[in-house]
């Protein structure tokens, strides 16, 4: 796992039905927080709680839109492509695969071969 990605918090997101539902809703088109809301059934504030959670531990990238009348607004894509938990004797680890960054993919494959 890279080294700004904390396991505690991240385990919590995953725990988190709320979080989920914004990675799974999000991995399939990219949504306002109002769309997430709505899909969560929870307040605005929850969902801008865990997007910015989500944020900090870039499992969600966030675009700017304009609407038709000009106005600008938030959309929210999961970048979180696979996390994978490991027990080792030194206690729980995760590894992430985010979306968009082929380089790193390269270098958990060949990590991942020895």
């Amino acid at each position: 796992m890279d080294e700004d990605t904390d396991v505690d918090t991240v385990a919590s997101l995953l725990g988190d039905d709320c979080a989920r539902t914004i990675l799974e809703a999000t991995a399939a088109e990219p949504l306002s927080a109002e769309e997430l809301a709505e899909r969560c059934s929870v307040s605005g504030p929850t969902v801008y709680r865990r997007l910015e959670t989500l944020r900090e531990q870039d499992l969600v990238a966030e675009q700017t839109r304009v609407d038709d009348d000009g106005h600008h607004y938030k959309v929210y894509t999961a970048t979180l492509d696979r996390a994978v938990v490991d027990l080792t004797e030194d206690g729980f680890e995760i590894r992430l695969s985010r979306t968009g960054r082929m380089a790193d993919r390269f270098t958990e494959f060949v990590e991942d071969l020895r």
